[in-house]
């Protein structure tokens, strides 16, 4: 590991429990920042509620750290919005933010008009299958950004257990994330969670970021914030467990080939690879192949897009 790394981690690796929620309000008030927490959402109505609730419960109401919560809803087929609406959430659709640019599916898509319809100095991301969820996620990933201004986006760390093995989760991280990492963007490698979607960043950030439409978008986030703000203004903060329902293996594929893409036009900028993945399924006549198409469409930053701007000035 790179020595620039190892001092990185020592001054930038923090645990939910350095900053109590009590320090987080102080330092709220001193600096008059807000703070807005967005679900993109699913087909989430098993979890949604008790993530939105648990936050409003600690984190609005006992604890009044967070300003906003809104669930983003990316056309879900279930009681999604309902069931978020009657926890206490402000239910958005996807496809009324922004209308005369099309929506195309990806979570990066939602992320990324996200910004459009809420607030927040700080803008906290939170996925919506989490269960036994702890509001410390919340207040442990945004208190960094409270309590200094040097830092300017937080990755939550946790362990990642898989049918009860610890430590076997995020596959497509350990797969393919971390080794794009270490071999392109060592400064990096630090992170434990590179792919996580937990995370928070100030909008001064976010509104400059491209946004991968798709799972990209964490990968390019990273890299892209590294540029332009470098390494000490990102952080990281053990939360202590996550636990969500996991993908099956062809869907990790496709997750892998939409990281592999980002990563490549970062280091390209110029021929992309072919925008692909075929796999196989057994069928009645044996293995069949089945092609998909990898997300190769990307958000610009924010503020170039007039409607932001003129938000900004109203």
């Amino acid at each position: 590991m790179l020595e620039e790394v190892e001092r990185w981690l020592n001054a930038r690796s923090w645990s939910a429990a350095d900053r109590p929620v009590q320090h987080l309000l102080s330092a709220k008030h001193a600096t008059g920042q807000s703070v807005s927490v967005v679900l993109p959402a699913l087909d989430e109505e098993a979890t949604v509620g008790d993530i939105v609730s648990a936050i409003r419960r600690e984190l609005m109401l006992r604890h009044p750290l967070v300003d906003e919560i809104v669930v983003v809803d990316s056309g879900s087929s279930d009681r999604t919005a309902e069931v978020a609406a009657a926890a206490g959430a402000r239910v958005v659709h996807r496809d009324a933010i922004l209308p005369r640019i099309p929506a195309v599916p990806g979570k990066g898509e939602v992320l990324w008009r996200s910004l459009l319809v809420t607030g927040g100095d700080i803008v906290c991301f939170v996925d919506a299958d989490l269960r036994e969820f702890s509001a410390d996620f919340v207040s442990g990933i945004v208190g960094p950004l409270l309590t200094d201004p040097d830092v300017h986006l937080v990755k939550a760390m946790y362990d990642r257990p898989l049918a009860g093995a610890a430590g076997q989760g995020g596959r497509v991280t350990e797969l393919m994330a971390r080794p794009l990492l270490n071999m392109h963007w060592p400064r990096l490698a630090g992170f434990v969670q590179p792919l996580g979607g937990e995370y928070a960043a100030r909008r001064s950030l976010l509104e400059r970021l491209p946004f991968p439409v798709g799972y990209g978008v964490e990968l390019g986030m990273l890299v892209d914030a590294l540029h332009l703000v470098g390494l000490d203004a990102l952080a990281q903060v053990d939360v202590g467990v996550r636990v969500h329902r996991h993908q099956d293996g062809r869907a990790l594929g496709r997750m892998a080939a939409a990281i592999y893409r980002t990563a490549q036009l970062r280091l390209a900028r110029g021929h992309l690879v072919r925008p692909a993945l075929t796999q196989f399924e057994r069928g009645v006549d044996g293995f069949e192949p089945r092609t998909y198409a990898v997300d190769t469409e990307e958000r610009p930053p924010m503020t170039e897009i007039a409607e932001y701007a003129a938000r900004k000035v109203a």
